[in-house]
């Protein structure tokens, strides 16, 4: 069972699913420059940069099919995908997010829940539909708000639930 992961960035969830040991067929991002290419590449996992988001669909098109990947695997990717696309792959695509869906949805989720003052958020995986943050919730974990924590260590707190939580789920998906 196989998986292609999209990132936009750093790819600190991208490491956490190569450490756990799942199958990633490609790695792919919206931008050249992304860190977690970097670390695709040091674990001998092909790479794909495409910042024109129809193209890089296609792309994941053709590579999902040909490789037989069971699942799309969303990883700090921070591009809306496009209907059709989603359409095409209903229930294959996953994503996480920091935050106790459906609140603090977007981006600067951590920041925005603190400043909210919220005593607990968390982390959500969820299946991707055509909205931002709206598809069906897949698991969560909560993160408790201690009231020395800043948006650094909440964010902390928040990023080891993902590293753990994120390739559990893969792996019970691909079961």
């Amino acid at each position: 069972m196989a998986i292609v992961v999209l990132i936009s960035g750093s790819g600190t969830n991208l490491q956490s699913i190569i450490d756990a040991g799942l199958l990633i067929k490609f790695v792919m991002s919206d931008k050249h420059n992304a860190y977690g290419l970097e670390r695709a590449r040091k674990a001998k996992i092909p790479t794909l940069s495409q910042p024109k988001l129809g193209s890089l669909e296609n792309s994941i098109t053709k590579l999902c099919v040909a490789n037989k990947v069971n699942l799309i695997v969303l990883a700090g990717f921070m591009r809306l995908l496009n209907p059709e696309f989603i359409k095409r792959w209903k229930g294959k695509i996953v994503n996480i997010h920091p935050s106790l869906l459906p609140s603090f949805k977007g981006a600067h989720a951590i920041e925005k829940a603190f400043e909210y003052g919220v005593k607990v958020t968390g982390v959500t995986v969820h299946y991707v539909d055509e909205g931002m943050d709206t598809g069906s919730i897949i698991a969560q974990q909560a993160v408790k708000v201690a009231k020395r924590d800043t948006v650094e260590t909440l964010e902390e707190k928040i990023h080891k639930v993902e590293h753990k939580l994120y390739p559990k789920v893969i792996k019970d998906l691909l079961k």
